[in-house]
């Protein structure tokens, strides 16, 4: 019998397929996955989320206009260096980038945060 240090979280993974779905409410519900608010000893400032593994990504959907009108914007540094990228154009540089930008959006910003879209993993 292995005892749990009160450092060690035990990490489930989950499998969410994506067939047919929306984007943000995807988003949405790996985020909370990833951040472990589905336990019921949720701690904001404690890591305890599991693995979350995406199947189908080929398959999600935007609704209305957007796979046309959405873009994506980054900032070079420069002055004048705001680039914009369109949605069709994340999609063939893989079609897990937007899903990801997705939910690295929706996750806190603190330290955290790096460590919580590392255990993402889409397939």
């Amino acid at each position: 019998m292995m005892e749990k240090t009160s450092n060690q979280v035990e990490r489930k993974t989950h499998v969410v397929d994506v067939t047919k779905r929306p984007l943000g409410r995807v988003a949405t519900e790996i985020a909370v996955l990833l951040m472990g608010k589905d336990k019921e000893n949720y701690r904001p400032h404690e890591d305890k989320g599991g693995f979350v593994t995406v199947k189908n990504i080929e398959k999600i959907v935007l609704t209305g206009n957007k796979s046309e009108a959405k873009e994506y914007y980054y900032h070079s540094g420069y002055p004048g260096g705001l680039k914009k990228v369109s949605y069709k154009k994340m999609l063939e540089k893989g079609p897990g980038t937007a899903l990801k930008k997705a939910v690295y959006g929706m996750l806190p910003k603190n330290k955290l945060r790096k460590e919580r879209i590392k255990r993402l993993s889409i397939e």
